[in-house]
C-alpha cells in the first residue's frame, strides 16, 4: 500500500501508529554525525547528547532559525548547542545550522553544513534524532532530499508520552499525530516527499 492511497479520515488509531511509528527504532549502529531536528524540545537535546557520549558518533548536527519562535532571536540550533554543552559535549562537536524553518531545509540546508564541513561522499550513516511522531516525516524527507548511499539509524528521543504505544494517552501528543497524520500524506501527494510502499497498515 502506497502512501499516496491513503485517506487519512478513515484510519483506526492503530493505522496511524503503523504508519508514523513502525520501523523507526534504533538499530544501534554508529554513524557518522548525529543530526537532530529543529525545535525547542529537551527530550531531543538529552537524546543527542546521549548518543554522543556514549560514542555513536562524533559530531552533530543541530538545524533550525527563530522563525517559528515570537519575540526569539536565539535561533533552535544555538538552543540545542547551548544545552549540548550543558551535558558536556564540547563546543566544537557541535555543528550549526540556522536557516531552516521546517522538515525540507532543515535537511536539504544541513546538507550543504555536512558537504562543507566533511563532503557528503564521506557520510555513510547519520544517527537521526527527533521527536517519536515526527520520525516517519525525517525518514521520507532524508531518503527524498539526501544522496542515495547514505544510511540512517533512528534515534527518537524518549518522551513518556508520544510513544507508539502511549501518544493517545496525552492530549498534547494525541494532537500532534492527528495533524501530522494527513499532512504526511499531503506531502507525499503534492510530490513535496517520495511515495512508499508501507505493506499492509
Amino acid at each position: 500500500m502506497l502512501i499516496s492511497s491513503l485517506d487519512p479520515s478513515t484510519l483506526t488509531r492503530e493505522q496511524m501508529t503503523r504508519l508514523l511509528f513502525i520501523n523507526l527504532v534504533d538499530d544501534g549502529k554508529n554513524g557518522d554525525c548525529i543530526f537532530v531536528f529543529g525545535g525547542r524540545s529537551l527530550s531531543r537535546i538529552k537524546k543527542a547528547g546521549e548518543l554522543f557520549l556514549a560514542n555513536r558518533a562524533p559530531y552533530i548536527v543541530v538545524s533550525g532559525s527563530a522563525a517559528r519562535w515570537e519575540n526569539k532571536t536565539t535561533t533552535e540550533a544555538a538552543w540545542m548547542k547551548e544545552h549540548l554543552i550543558e551535558m558536556g559535549v564540547p563546543e566544537e562537536k557541535i555543528l550549526l545550522e540556522e536557516e531552516a524553518e521546517n522538515t525540507t531545509e532543515n535537511v536539504v540546508a544541513s546538507a550543504f553544513i555536512l558537504q562543507r564541513n566533511f563532503g557528503l561522499h564521506t557520510i555513510n550513516r547519520i544517527l537521526v534524532v527527533s521527536s517519536p511522531f515526527h520520525m516517519k516525516r525525517c525518514s521520507l524527507t532524508l531518503q527524498t532530499y539526501m544522496p542515495s548511499w547514505i544510511n540512517y539509524t533512528y534515534c527518537p528521543d524518549d518522551r513518556t508520552f508520544g510513544q507508539k504505544d502511549t501518544w493517545w494517552k496525552d492530549p498534547v501528543e494525541e494532537k500532534k499525530v492527528l495533524k501530522e497524520v494527513p499532512s504526511l500524506i499531503r506531502y507525499v501527494k503534492e510530490g513535496i516527499l517520495m511515495d512508499m510502499d508501507i505493506g499492509e497498515l
